[in-house]
């Protein structure tokens, strides 16, 4: 650790890692709630077609980026809101037209391929200081919004029809989503890539959701498992020499993967509350006794009847009684 640490590069990859980390699910949790996971992907066409327009003039790839794909994204938006195309023909419009632009312009420019892939999938040695300032520049201004108008966003994300009875400019805050996301995919072609960055932003955010509950906690968790995986990834491609986009992504999907489980144990644990702490009550439940008849069916977390936590286990309230499961028998008491 101590060894890559000592490289400058690593350190400014990893520090580009954690802001994107952060950035990403930030943004990421508005693009979920309004349905459009996929539009990280169309504006990471469209930031390609940036990547080729600066190679074409020889300027710094992260600023035209950012311009073009904010200005194809705010196209899109509008068409959406005006009527003139629905979501999902101005994201095909994204995907191939950006794409098309980009690989264009990069030929003409006597660039190979190899010249685009480090922006697709990210490089570690890529990231130069100015980039890094320019990225913490950005971060700060889609962290900003991001968290300051939680609850506008929130609310236009959920439901235009009620925010518009609010009074909240919902036009606004649709374009200002589409801008900051479009920011966030152009701060992360160094790190994740172009074509992987929609994944930091919509994954941590569904794992984040399969593990707590609330807008601010799933935030919050959400933000943490990006940070995490986009540091572990940044970090694991410098030992594994591999592109670090594609382990960032493999560690998010691990992530939610686990979250899986996690949240049935989470679920299962709030169905069985603890026993009231009444000395009369929770302290001596009654001595186990083994039921005479068959039992007419099994209880679990879907039987319907209330779970209560004693002790090592969990009994259940039927016909007057506590029941629990031992071995192949049921105690009452």
């Amino acid at each position: 650790m101590s060894e890559m640490l000592s490289f400058p590069f690593m350190q400014r990859a990893l520090l580009a890692a954690l802001l994107t980390g952060l950035i990403a699910p930030a943004i990421g949790i508005y693009v979920v709630q309004r349905r459009l996971s996929l539009l990280g992907d169309g504006l990471g066409h469209v930031a390609i077609a940036g990547v080729g327009l600066a190679l074409l003039t020889g300027s710094a790839p992260i600023p035209v980026a950012v311009v073009v794909c904010i200005v194809g994204a705010v196209v899109v938006e509008l068409l959406r809101q005006l009527g003139k195309a629905t979501g999902d023909v101005g994201l095909a419009i994204l995907f191939y037209g950006g794409l098309a632009a980009g690989v264009l312009m990069s030929g003409i420019a006597g660039a190979g391929a190899g010249a685009l892939s480090q922006y697709l999938f990210g490089s570690l040695t890529t990231v130069t200081a100015a980039d890094l300032r320019l990225v913490a520049v950005l971060a700060v201004l889609v962290l900003v919004p991001a968290l300051g108008l939680a609850p506008q966003l929130f609310a236009v994300c959920t439901d235009e029809q009620h925010a518009r009875t609010l009074g909240l400019p919902v036009r606004f805050y649709n374009v200002l989503i589409v801008v900051l996301a479009a920011i966030t995919v152009s701060m992360a072609m160094r790190t994740v890539g172009l074509l992987l960055v929609s994944a930091l932003m919509v994954i941590p955010v569904a794992a984040a959701q399969n593990l707590v509950r609330g807008f601010y906690a799933t935030l919050v968790c959400a933000m943490a498992v990006g940070v995490l995986v986009a540091v572990g990834g940044a970090t694991g491609s410098y030992y594994a020499d591999a592109a670090p986009g594609a382990l960032i992504v493999v560690l998010a999907i691990g992530v939610f993967a686990l979250s899986w489980p996690v949240a049935a144990l989470l679920r299962r644990r709030r169905a069985a509350p603890e026993l009231p702490l009444d000395p009369a009550t929770a302290l001596d439940a009654g001595p186990h006794l083994v039921a005479e008849d068959a039992h007419p069916h099994r209880h679990d977390d879907g039987c319907g009847h209330r779970a209560l936590r004693h002790g090592d286990h969990t009994d259940y309230v039927h016909e007057g009684h506590r029941h629990a499961a031992h071995a192949d028998h049921y105690d009452e008491h």
